[in-house]
């Protein structure tokens, strides 16, 4: 990864309380993973900011390396890498995504 991609990412990352790198837009998701944990954060009434990797290949395949998570999406709250879709979901379910948010006062 070069350091432009690393630099964007860290960016958005440090800029956004909850940060959703996604494939598709939160008004478009492109991808039935993506979609999923966009519809936990919706139901949690979370403000987030979505970013299509699909709009940069650089961005892509960075956050695999970055996060070293080999997958998308991928949630980060309060810079801290969450996970992917299950693990998402499994702490939505088990109220800890709840929690974390609350704890983070976003929500």
């Amino acid at each position: 990864m070069d350091n432009q991609t690393k630099e964007i990412i860290e960016k958005e990352i440090n800029n956004n309380n909850v940060c959703l790198f996604m494939k598709g837009t939160p008004d478009a998701p492109q991808c039935g993973f993506s979609m999923a944990v966009l519809n936990i954060l919706k139901i949690l009434n979370v403000e987030f900011k979505g970013i299509n990797v699909l709009e940069n290949q650089n961005i892509r395949e960075g956050i695999k390396k970055f996060s070293d998570w080999p997958t998308i999406p991928q949630l980060y709250i309060k810079k801290e890498f969450v996970g992917g879709c299950d693990i998402v979901k499994e702490m939505y379910e088990n109220g800890e995504l709840k929690d974390l948010l609350k704890k983070n006062s976003l929500i």
